[in-house]
């Protein structure tokens, strides 16, 4: 599968659980970064949907992996103790939609 975004492209993580995925289920895009906005930094390669290989599926089709910065005012806010320091997830592709300079 082709890698959707590029290094360097801004990115929203969904703010919604996938089909099939709930809050009980396994899924590896922590709660805290849902509806925020980073920036591509790197493509990690493809690899199996650890959502579905939890559960005995196959993990196919194959997806893409990104590494996602994130400012820390960007994910808490007026909690970040230094707004500016930045933190990378590796978030799957499924999660990611594109995001509007905001």
């Amino acid at each position: 599968m082709t890698p959707r975004f590029q290094p360097g492209e801004r990115v929203r993580v969904r703010a919604a659980f996938p089909p099939g995925v709930g809050p009980d289920r396994h899924y590896r895009t922590p709660m805290y970064c849902h509806g925020k906005s980073g920036v591509v930094e790197r493509i990690c390669g493809t690899f199996g949907n650890p959502e579905t290989l939890a559960y005995g599926g196959d993990g196919k089709p194959d997806r893409p992996l990104y590494r996602v910065r994130f400012t820390q005012r960007e994910l808490w806010r007026n909690g970040a103790e230094r707004g500016d320091d930045t933190v990378e997830i590796e978030i799957f592709e499924h999660w990611l939609e594109a995001a509007s300079d905001d």
